[in-house]
């Protein structure tokens, strides 16, 4: 069994919404059933014995070792406690070989899985050891340590729940919520209206305590300091016990509390000084310690934290009853789960020996045996949830406190005897601010009911109804994507929306190209929905990025597609029928909202049928208003875009807006039969998103079809009298339309020069010129800059031989290179003659033939 090509699907693919690992797999005639192999499937279940059964997913072939191997890496993971249910093994139309793919909820784990799976299946065939154990202790371990917190984890499960899409920013817990200008950013806890002056103040916990005296909110006595000396002054001075902390700390490290005697001071100084030079000293106020949690302007939980302890009962040793109690499954390292191990280290032995034991003391049966002074949970302490009895007093006294900080989310410590009276009641107080506070004590407490704090913090950031969605248009198919990306761009635009494109020659925001090259994968898309500065998405969405990633986005508002054609790279990546490759751009209609739309050919029956997986409603597009399709449609009520004489007509029941093509002028007054579809379509987009007809008739009469704006689709170009098109139509579906749409146009002598991309089908790039040699008198032949994979001279061989049969054309060159073959064609024109120009090298070819059209005009 050989494994190729692994890739992580981290959107909506072909196979399902679900992100997952896919991978080629290649298996020998022997394991292309698992029956051929003697003791296998018994040899792999015994050393993974909650393995299900193997079975195929098709009916008509038998187990294979694929099979065996996606059933395993899904089956890891799930015994790992990763919430996985997904898998698929798809045989290929090569013998033994199965596109494999397996569900994940974090990419690396599923990316470890599928290797421990290998290794499994390999243990199991040559009846080798392998360690099941360790297999699940690593994925577990590995999943802890890149899975969301647990806090960070309540927010963007609120956020979900909303139907607010988010992304991870860093492996880490920097997360984006929304898209574009909508879009909110969190870390931890800690919103991106947290200002860094807040969090700094918050982390200087003298300032906090003078600023929180100034707005009256009562504070333990105490100060600064940098020596032992002046900390034992000051801890006369307040002639009580005290409490030592480093000025600048989290989680409670370097605190110390109820101190009295100098050694006892010493000490603690010594431990605060290690994390921070400025020592804070401060009376210690008697009483539990409480954590009030602020978000916004209301006090939305609280609870009582109590110190990591045991109970003695007589038998056991204390280092015995702490095992007993970390045994508790809900304790884990860190912050991962909803209670941290209680430490058993100096700290807690010290803490010991003031209450006169050690670690191998037998406590009495129900004496309480505290290991640490402070509370915090980052330590082994417990939190009881107490927010329903916290009086209204408190609650004010705690918000006070967060604003005056200027902490839009904040933990607030106080300590008292109880949160039902007033801290004035009971000399209690508030000791402590601070910015990103844990949540979990408050999602999953040890006792009482956990807190909705997450929904709470999300509630801050995006208002009731608001999901931080922006309008987002994908567009696919064959033939017109870029057109038709461009053309509803611009009609959105109309609004005074900023739009964010994205295409097969670059990102534009607002009109302004920001990045070239193809960008119409899913990174691309993800990095327009990243841009603070959009406010509404237009993506052109190949197939490429669709089989390499998938989608960038859980689900579209609307879904174009254009056409599925012959010619558009059948052949790779096992797409190799046009069946195939419908399948694969119905990923988009698949994904629209149940409220959205798709806006579909109706003409073309591949792109007609994905009507059947769209969620949401469905716009035909037809030229022909009584195409039976658009026709059945629009008698159901539904929404349909046709041509009726010279206009482009929408109807929805009984209602009909009419555009006139003589005010469209990328049509050419309707002669330009694929642009009529652009246009179509854009408009059934544009209807889709609610743009009111006016708005859609400006946007059309305003759009500019030239090289500068939409560069390489039909840019026209007067050149001595004579007329130049410059396209970018590369397969035959493309070129069978631009040679309809120029039959139009009348000329005296037709030219074309071409070339052909080696990364299609040998018949594919015969048939390109085969239509061509019907349509045009002169072909000038050349070899673009990249042959793809094949032998110099190879491309343009298959593309004479595709002129064998011409009924026009009479006259065939061979010219090296792209610019030569342009120059050689402008040169043989004259006035009334017509040339297309297939271009390579869009945006040189471009500048190239703008050279000599103003270079002509000059003359």
């Amino acid at each position: 069994m050989e494994v190729s090509r692994i890739r992580a699907l981290r959107g909506p693919n072909l196979w399902s919404r679900h992100t997952a690992i896919e991978a080629i797999v290649t298996c020998t005639d022997l394991e292309y059933s698992i029956g051929n192999l003697a003791g296998f499937e018994a040899r792999l279940r015994a050393r993974f014995p909650e393995l299900p059964a193997l079975t195929p997913d098709a009916e008509e072939r038998p187990v294979s070792l694929a099979d065996a191997l996606a059933t395993t890496a899904l089956h890891l993971q799930a015994a790992a406690g990763c919430p996985v249910t997904f898998s698929q093994t798809t045989q290929t139309i090569e013998p033994g070989t199965f596109q494999v793919v397996v569900q994940y909820s974090e990419e690396p784990v599923g990316r470890l899985a599928f290797d421990l799976a290998q290794q499994l299946i390999h243990a199991a065939l040559e009846d080798g050891p392998f360690d099941l154990a360790d297999a699940l202790y690593r994925l577990r371990d590995l999943d802890e340590d890149v899975r969301l917190g647990p806090s960070t984890g309540s927010i963007v499960y609120a956020a979900v729940a909303r139907g607010i899409p988010y992304r991870r920013l860093t492996e880490g817990s920097m997360v984006q919520f929304g898209w574009g200008s909508k879009q909110r950013r969190i870390q931890a806890a800690e919103t991106d209206r947290t200002s860094a002056v807040a969090e700094s103040i918050a982390q200087d916990k003298d300032l906090t305590k003078t600023l929180l005296h100034a707005a009256g909110v009562p504070v333990p006595l105490g100060g600064t300091v940098r020596d032992i000396e002046a900390a034992w002054k000051l801890v006369q001075e307040i002639d009580a016990p005290v409490v030592v902390k480093p000025r600048d700390g989290n989680q409670g490290k370097g605190v110390a509390v109820r101190l009295r005697t100098r050694e006892e001071i010493e000490k603690a100084f010594e431990a605060a000084q290690d994390i921070c030079r400025d020592v804070i000293i401060e009376r210690y106020i008697p009483g539990h310690d409480f954590r009030l949690l602020v978000i916004g302007n209301k006090l939305v939980a609280a609870a009582r934290r109590d110190p990591p302890q045991v109970t003695g009962d007589g038998v056991h040793t204390v280092r015995q009853l702490v095992e007993a109690v970390n045994a508790d499954p809900r304790r884990g390292e860190g912050h991962a789960t909803s209670l941290t191990k209680i430490r058993f280290d100096d700290i807690a032995l010290a803490t010991l020996a003031k209450q006169g034991l050690n670690a191998d003391s037998v406590p009495d049966a129900g004496a309480r045996v505290v290991l640490r002074n402070n509370a915090n949970l980052s330590t082994g302490g417990t939190a009881t949830d107490v927010t329903d009895d916290v009086h209204p007093e408190i609650a004010a006294r705690a918000v006070a406190a967060a604003q005056q900080v200027g902490l839009d989310i904040a933990g607030v410590d106080a300590v008292c005897e109880t949160v039902i009276r007033p801290f004035e009641e009971q000399a209690g107080g508030i000791v402590e601010v601070n910015a990103a506070p844990g949540l979990r004590m408050h999602l999953q407490p040890s006792y009482g009911k956990g807190r909705a704090v997450g929904e709470a913090i999300v509630s801050t950031m995006f208002e009731d109804g608001d999901d931080g969605r922006i309008p987002l248009v994908a567009v696919s198919g064959t033939n017109g994507k870029t057109t038709t990306v461009r053309l509803i761009a611009h009609l959105i635009a109309q609004q005074g929306l900023r739009v964010g494109m994205t295409g097969t020659d670059g990102i534009y925001i607002s009109g302004q190209r920001i990045d070239t090259g193809d960008c119409s994968g899913p990174r691309s898309a993800r990095n327009v929905l990243m841009h603070p500065d959009v406010d509404a998405a237009v993506f052109e969405t190949a197939r490429g990025g669709l089989l390499r990633e998938g989608l960038a986005y859980d689900r579209c508002d609307v879904a174009v597609v254009t056409n599925i054609g012959m010619g558009d790279h059948l052949g790779l990546s096992y797409i190799n029928t046009v069946e195939d490759l419908a399948v694969l751009k119905s990923v988009i209609v698949r994904n629209v909202s149940p409220r959205g739309m798709a806006v579909l050919n109706a003409a073309d029956p591949m792109v007609a049928r994905m009507a059947d997986a769209c969620p949401g409603d469905v716009t035909y597009f037809a030229v022909d208003a009584a195409h039976p399709v658009l026709a059945t449609h629009r008698a159901k009520g539904k929404r349909v875009v046709y041509v009726d004489g010279g206009h482009i007509v929408t109807a929805h029941g009984g209602e009909e807006t009419r555009y006139a093509m003589s005010a469209i002028p990328l049509t050419r007054n309707g002669a330009i039969g694929f642009q009529v579809e652009n246009a179509m379509a854009a408009i059934g987009a544009a209807w889709a998103l609610a743009i009111d007809p006016a708005t859609i008739r400006a946007g059309l009469l305003t759009f500019v079809n030239d090289a500068g704006t939409a560069p390489g689709r039909f840019n026209v170009f007067d050149y001595k009298g004579a007329t130049l098109i410059a396209d970018y139509g590369h397969n035959p579906d493309a070129i069978a339309a631009l040679t309809q749409a120029i039959e139009t146009m009348p000329a005296r002598r037709r030219s074309v020069v071409i070339s052909g991309a080696g990364d299609r089908r040998d018949e594919d790039i015969r048939r390109q010129t085969e239509i061509l040699g019907d349509a045009f008198d002169d072909v000038l032949l050349y070899q673009d800059q990249c042959q793809r994979g094949r032998e110099d001279g190879e491309v343009i061989r298959l593309l004479r031989d595709g002129l064998a049969g011409a009924t026009r054309t009479r006259h065939i060159d061979e010219i090296n290179g792209e610019f030569v073959a342009i120059d050689t064609a402008l040169a043989r024109l004259q006035p009334g003659d017509l040339c297309l120009i297939l271009i390579d090298q869009v945006d040189e070819a471009l500048a190239h033939i703008g050279q000599r059209v103003a270079e002509a005009s000059a003359r």
